[in-house]
């Protein structure tokens, strides 16, 4: 099945109506309304009930509304799919070890589809992918697990602590070697999953300029979105992974050169030689832009 592709997933505790409101204006492609690491344990139940209420009330909606529910290993996790009743968009499973975890998630989602009356596999899954130290080894295991794998997004912060790190960067900013691969290897199964690339949070959320830099540096190196933790962070995100009027212009012309030499494999345009790779590139920026309007 196809999704919808989503620059900017903003955070949104479940337990907080006056953010679950500031979020319905800050120009998220998604909301991810928060049953985990956002919410203290004794507000849990609470969460639910707003959550289960606020997908009621927005049953039609311009923005995704996905719901990040408990690990499953945890008794919460049963619990909370409670809020499928209120059919999200998707949910987002946390500290997966495999894609084992995405399919036993699926298989529960089958059967309360059924029993809410929804449409069959209208929930996605987007698994974070990096949390615990098995699903470093794991990465490259979710094609084709599920046809409602819509992604595949990581975290610094749960796989450094789990592996007894005092930080998950290094002194001059960047991630330190860990986090680094489990980056790459996030990119790298989305890619061989067939699925859309999310990058991580970025912590800082009054520095938007490191914000800036980073996003620039996550679609360089292949991410189609990323995770937000304050409203003031969209906007840079959804301009970073929205191709410019200068791209979407290379595009047109690469695929129409390309298009009026059927049969060549190379080409020259504005001095310089194109082959396959860069009309690969032409077309996933112009497919983009079709899947944002």
């Amino acid at each position: 099945m196809s999704r919808a592709l989503s620059r900017s997933f903003l955070f949104v505790p479940g337990d907080s109506e006056r953010k679950l409101l500031k979020a319905e204006t800050s120009g998220a492609d998604a909301l991810i309304l928060d049953l985990e690491d956002s919410v203290a344990s004794n507000r849990t139940a609470l969460a639910r009930e707003q959550v289960l209420s606020y997908l009621h009330a927005h049953r039609r909606r311009e923005s995704q509304i996905w719901v990040r529910i408990n690990p499953l290993s945890t008794p919460a996790a049963l619990l909370d799919l409670a809020v499928v009743a209120g059919a999200p968009d998707g949910l987002v499973l946390p500290k997966v070890d495999s894609a084992a975890d995405v399919v036993r998630l699926a298989n529960m989602l089958d059967a309360l589809e059924v029993r809410d009356g929804l449409s069959s596999s209208s929930i996605a899954i987007l698994p974070v992918v990096t949390e615990t130290p098995a699903s470093l080894f794991s990465a490259g295991s979710y094609s084709g697990c599920s046809s409602r794998l819509a992604g595949l997004t990581w975290g610094a912060e749960d796989i450094t602590t789990a592996l007894g790190a005092s930080s998950n960067r290094e002194l001059g900013g960047e991630y330190n070697h860990v986090c680094t691969l489990a980056r790459t290897l996030c990119l790298a199964g989305a890619a061989a999953a067939g699925v859309q690339p999310i990058d991580t949070i970025w912590a800082d959320f009054t520095n938007i300029d490191g914000l800036v830099e980073e996003v620039r540096q996550a679609r360089q190196r292949g991410f189609t979105g990323k995770l937000a933790i304050h409203p003031a962070q969209v906007e840079a995100i959804n301009f970073a992974f929205t191709p410019s009027a200068e791209e979407i212009t290379w595009s047109l012309r690469v695929v129409k050169a390309f298009e009026e030499n059927p049969g060549l494999g190379t080409l020259a345009l504005d001095g310089k030689m194109l082959d396959m790779p860069h009309l690969k590139q032409a077309r996933r920026i112009l497919a983009t832009v079709h899947k944002l309007a």
